[in-house]
């Protein structure tokens, strides 16, 4: 039965979370577990609702904003954690409550705008690149506080923090103590910028090591993808 699969992941993937945590001397609470979705019925995100899941990632538009209006009534908070072209902001704005992947001013100042046409106040969270892969997106980490202060600046947004994706061959440690780095700066200029979304289901307990606030868990929390049928 679909529910005692995605019960008994859910198991699994929390008990990684707590004990990544105790290994460090964190508290369980510290550390939010985002349901990565893709692929995945909306069947799948009813029922983590169901098991107590508030926090759903998508990261195609196409497919999130078909499931976001079919469950428009749970108790989520959605999270857009793809890649994202301005041609697709008026869209994922009417959707998504925090926004992982903004990295440059010009999709920064479309969000905005939108977010005020739609009377909403959307979360952004800087993505940093941490290797020279264009493709994967993320803001030079030179850019970061430039582009920080823009979104402090901004109508219809708020900063939540900092996003960032482990490089492919890298040791995942470095990747996320890079990163908590970057996040500690950022804070000192805008201390309630204090989120870290950072680990996947491979390398979840080196971000919990490295202070990551928000952990994007799909394929450990609802087995391998499978193409997603509207």
């Amino acid at each position: 039965m679909r529910r005692d699969e995605i019960a008994a992941g859910l198991a699994e993937v929390d008990a990684r979370i707590a004990a990544a945590c105790r290994a460090v001397g964190r508290d369980r609470g510290e550390v939010t577990l985002i349901a990565v979705t893709k692929t995945r019925p909306a069947e799948d995100v009813r029922i983590l609702s169901e098991l107590g899941v508030r926090d759903v990632g998508e990261n195609r538009d196409q497919e999130a904003a078909v499931k976001a209006r079919e469950l428009a009534g749970l108790p989520l908070t959605w999270h857009f954690v793809g890649q994202l072209q301005t041609n697709k902001v008026r869209s994922v704005v009417g959707y998504a409550d925090v926004i992982h992947s903004v990295d440059r001013l010009r999709l920064l100042e479309t969000i905005g705008k939108e977010a005020v046409r739609q009377g909403r106040s959307v979360g952004c969270l800087l993505q940093v690149a941490l290797d020279d892969d264009p493709a994967r997106g993320g803001a030079r980490p030179a850019d970061l506080l430039p582009l920080a202060d823009e979104v402090a600046l901004a109508d219809g947004v708020w900063l939540g923090g900092v996003m960032a994706v482990a490089p492919l061959g890298e040791e995942p440690a470095r990747a996320f103590e890079k990163l908590r780095e970057l996040a500690t700066r950022l804070q000192e200029q805008h201390p309630r910028a204090t989120m870290i979304s950072a680990g996947m289901s491979e390398d979840l307990a080196q971000a919990v090591a490295y202070g990551a606030t928000h952990v994007r868990v799909g394929t450990a929390l609802l087995g391998r993808r499978k193409p997603f049928v509207r």
